[in-house]
């Protein structure tokens, strides 16, 4: 059984935001890949207003997960969207979302994001990409990376910062995998940019939750407790 993991938006390099709590899976005897996804430019297409999208991020999951054997799928963020738009997939025995969304089918991830109380903050670009506004980076630590204690964590977390294409926001979800497929929800209690009760709302349509004393990135923070409920997952899927 291995682990694929989907990170989250306007981010690249998915092995290095996963890679603390792949180590520690390692460590058990637990294999694990990133998907890299095109909508951040991940696969030499330059993200603009017209994709790639949605569909293309799904069928970068569908090639990850056609290459070996028995998966369970863990996405963050925005990587809930594309779990559970391609998760229905001979090889996924469990999907695990953090921080995330579950949608049903017709939901737009700018859909479910309406009405949020703390938007996150974006830059339009010229060619239709848009990305995190980092620019006081004072105030995006303290809003993403509050507890990530490591400071080369932090400015690594910088460095890959990424344009996306637009036209994933607007996307509808033609799939819900977790209506079929078995799901663990990881509630990330400290997050100051989605509100945990908007998660638990998600939550509470998986099969199992757990409430981690994290932020945004708890793969960054506290890989250990991330790690630990994939565990849980693994022997039995």
């Amino acid at each position: 059984m291995r682990v694929v993991f989907i990170h989250g938006a306007f981010s690249r390099d998915g092995g290095w935001w996963w890679a603390p709590t792949a180590a520690l899976l390692e460590r058990s005897g637990i294999a694990s890949t990133s998907v890299a996804l095109p909508s951040c430019g991940e696969t030499g297409i330059a993200p603009t207003d017209a994709g790639p999208g949605l569909d293309e991020d799904a069928a970068a999951m569908h090639a990850v997960l056609d290459q070996d054997g028995p998966a369970v799928v863990v996405a963050h963020s925005y990587g809930g969207m594309v779990a559970s738009q391609a998760g229905e997939h001979p090889a996924v025995h469990h999907l695990v979302f953090i921080s995330s969304f579950l949608p049903t089918v017709g939901d737009s991830l700018a859909s479910l994001s309406s009405g949020a109380t703390n938007p996150v903050p974006v830059t339009q670009h010229a060619d239709g990409s848009v990305s995190v506004n980092n620019d006081d980076t004072t105030a995006f630590d303290a809003r993403f990376l509050h507890d990530v204690a490591d400071p080369d964590l932090v400015s690594g977390a910088h460095d890959r910062l990424c344009a996306q294409s637009s036209v994933v926001f607007g996307a509808e979800t033609v799939a819900a995998a977790w209506e079929r497929i078995p799901s663990m929800y990881l509630v990330c209690g400290e997050d100051r940019s989605a509100d945990p009760d908007l998660q638990r709302a998600h939550a509470a349509r998986a099969t199992s939750i757990r409430e981690l004393p994290a932020a945004h990135f708890p793969m960054l923070s506290r890989p250990d407790l991330v790690a630990a409920c994939i565990e849980e997952i693994v022997p039995r899927a």
